[in-house]
């Protein structure tokens, strides 16, 4: 429960600390950072042998994609350290406050794991040549697919009570949300009866937005609006509510 003085050091109190905890963590797993890209590379180079000319498209989407997965990698590691080490609680005992735990532990896999986007973003830099305009949307639908995934991968956290059962079920969810709607290939290749569908999903939104940047494909001005006002409406709700449901479950323990 939160002390006076602890609501006095605001909402966020601990964040930087336990923020750099997490990436001091998080930079040892070399292992994990590597296998991070394995979706990524496996689907590029079936785009480079099916069709080389979707290169472009399909490097973009695998920036989107690694995005989104870092959902993945925040939901197991708030999984693992309240399942197996029964840590959360110790670090909540503190100063740290549950709203900047979740954050924290966020941002802190995300320093982590721009490093292998970092090499995606060079890739397609090269082969794209996109503009500064282009450059700044896609920073901006990254920050928002890592905003969503972040915060349903904590709150999905909170449901397991076994690790074992959380490998499956994450990556199945990450999996096909990132790449069965039109990440990695050009939106119009979509099935138009649920193309609303794949523009309300924050991945296929930002994919969408981001190729028709390029000219990959042809958004109607409706369609670009439902995807951009989509994604920033869903990112912010979605934060919004796992910084709620990070209070609540600290309050519930």
């Amino acid at each position: 429960m939160r002390t006076e003085a602890g609501s006095a050091a605001g909402p966020f109190r601990g964040y930087g600390a336990f923020l750099w905890t997490e990436v001091l963590v998080q930079s040892h797993e070399s292992l994990a950072m590597a296998t991070s890209m394995v979706v990524q590379g496996v689907l590029l180079v079936f785009v480079a042998v099916l069709d080389p000319s979707l290169i472009g498209v399909a490097l973009l989407g695998a920036i989107i994609f690694s995005m989104f997965t870092m959902g993945q990698r925040v939901l197991n590691e708030a999984a693992y350290v309240r399942i197996d080490h029964k840590a959360n609680d110790l670090y909540l005992a503190g100063p740290l406050s549950p709203e900047a735990y979740f954050l924290g532990m966020s941002t802190g896999i995300l320093v982590v794991y721009l490093t292998p986007v970092a090499i995606l973003w060079v890739l397609a830099a090269v082969l794209v040549h996109f503009t500064v305009e282009v450059a700044l949307l896609l920073i901006a639908v990254m920050a928002l697919v890592w905003l969503s995934a972040a915060s349903i991968g904590y709150v999905f956290s909170t449901f397991f009570r076994d690790n074992r059962a959380i490998w499956a079920y994450a990556t199945l969810f990450f999996t096909v949300f990132g790449v069965l709607p039109p990440v990695f290939y050009p939106f119009d290749r979509f099935p138009e009866a649920i193309q609303p569908v794949a523009l309300l999903m924050p991945p296929s939104a930002a994919a969408a937005l981001v190729q028709t940047s390029i000219g990959a494909t042809a958004l109607s001005l409706g369609q670009i609006e439902l995807a951009a006002i989509g994604l920033v409406v869903e990112a912010a709700a979605l934060f919004l509510f796992a910084i709620y449901w990070a209070r609540r479950t600290v309050q519930e323990r």
